[in-house]
């Protein structure tokens, strides 16, 4: 299998780099973000890579990172997630983002994604969800509020300040993240109305 290529950049096609290694021109496809960072043409570059064998093809599909070709690996364990999907998300957010993304139940940002729908993305952020905190950068106060107004078990008064912050055009992963801190501050017997006064004025800093 191989694992890695360093070669010379010899062209670009749609959606694929030919990495010239030793005077052989391999074809490897990339994430239209991979293949906007790589070099000009007769230029140096290095590519993780994913090797699938099939019957009739192999195919090399090409990372700027390791981390970036983990989440390969990892989009295609969810249910009707293949190659072309996992690499289209890839392009859309890079590995830092998806994993926030997902530890924060963001749906709508996967759902960006040229080609995937509100179900796919729905799968992606729950089937993933024990797997994406251990990459993400957020706080994990704020993960384990966004998995719990997720689930419907967050304490009322948080679950509607909120909602209250989503209805006044914030996002929702903002309005946990302000939320959150609000509730850190003010304590568990905080009321829906000053955790929303709180959260604001953690939004407006």
């Amino acid at each position: 299998m191989i694992g890695k290529l360093k070669g010379l950049i010899d062209s670009y096609g749609e959606d694929f780099v030919i990495l010239d290694v030793g005077g052989v021109g391999y074809q490897v496809h990339c994430s239209s973000r991979t293949l906007q960072h790589l070099p000009s043409p007769g230029e140096a570059a290095v590519l993780s890579i994913e090797t699938y064998v099939r019957e009739d093809q192999i195919k090399l599909f090409g990372f700027r990172t390791d981390q970036e070709r983990e989440w390969f690996r990892l989009l295609q364990t969810v249910q009707g997630v293949g190659a072309k999907v996992a690499l289209a998300v890839l392009g859309t957010l890079q590995p830092s983002d998806l994993a926030n993304a997902i530890a924060l139940r963001d749906k709508a940002a996967v759902a960006r994604t040229p080609g995937v729908g509100p179900k796919v993305a729905e799968r992606i952020v729950t089937e993933l969800k024990d797997k994406a905190p251990a990459f993400a950068s957020v706080d994990p106060a704020v993960v384990h509020l966004a998995g719990a107004v997720d689930d419907q078990r967050a304490p009322r008064p948080v679950a509607d300040a909120i909602s209250a912050l989503v209805n006044l055009g914030y996002g929702q992963p903002q309005a946990a993240a302000a939320i959150a801190s609000a509730s850190r501050s003010a304590g568990e017997s905080a009321e829906t109305a000053q955790l929303i006064r709180l959260g604001l004025k953690e939004l407006s800093k």
